[in-house]
């Protein structure tokens, strides 16, 4: 569903993404996982298309979109977004979820019945009147892993999405998490709790000072590292 093949992303003259290539496909939740400042933001919203590589391509159901502009707004129409702090229009819950089904042309019934389907997943049914900005940031992370999933996205990218939420706000949202890849999406999550990596991936890349340098399942991460560099790292968990 999604590929990276070959990305180089340089900021500042400082190279933070070298030579990258990975891929997620379809039912398949990939976590990216290494030290603080090795990349990982980056690549995400190098694959959400939000920034284009230096070098390289993404292939998103395997159509280049790189290159051209519309292309990109096509796939990203196709792609969901969670951030690590979600922004949050100070509107009511209800019209902070159905945003993008708004601008796809949804009728008002239909986004008013799929609100409250969402809100009822994530665990807030009742909520459509309050207001995002009296939100708890456990509340304001489950609105917006609402808002993300109810257009029905082929491509699910979360980056540090559970980060500042307690542990069974955090549980929640991973339980969510897994029912999408199970539904049949591509999640792709970058991640700092290793232990989340090993609960829910069916595959952890690694990546360590901007490189890619291993690639495999959590028990072949965590078990058989195939560097010293990555043995040090999962030792932390």
């Amino acid at each position: 569903m999604i590929e990276a093949i070959g990305v180089w992303a340089r900021r500042g003259g400082a190279e933070i993404l070298r030579n990258v290539s990975i891929e997620a496909k379809e039912g398949e939740i990939l976590a990216i996982i290494g030290p603080t400042g090795s990349g990982k933001t980056t690549l995400i919203r190098i694959l959400n298309l939000l920034d284009l590589p230096d070098e390289g391509s993404v292939l998103f159901d395997r159509v280049d979109v790189t290159e051209d502009e519309r292309t990109r707004f096509l796939a990203r129409r196709r792609m969901a977004m969670v951030f690590q702090k979600p922004a949050m229009f100070n509107l009511s819950v209800e019209k902070n979820i159905s945003y993008g089904l708004r601008i796809r042309g949804a009728s008002g019934p239909t986004v008013r019945d799929r609100v409250r389907v969402a809100l009822r997943e994530v665990g807030l049914s009742g909520y459509e009147k309050r207001r995002a900005f009296s939100l708890s940031g456990g509340e304001a992370q489950r609105v917006a892993l609402a808002r993300a999933l109810i257009t029905d996205p082929e491509l699910l990218l979360l980056d540090e999405a559970t980060a500042n939420l307690d542990p069974r706000t955090a549980e929640t949202v991973e339980d969510l998490i897994r029912k999408a890849a199970e539904g049949g999406l591509a999640v792709v999550m970058a991640t700092h709790d290793l232990d989340q990596a090993v609960r829910l991936a069916s595959k952890v890349g690694v990546l360590i000072e901007g490189e890619l340098v291993q690639v495999g399942s959590p028990e072949e991460i965590f078990k058989s590292p195939q560097s010293e560099e990555v043995a040090h790292f999962v030792r932390a968990r």
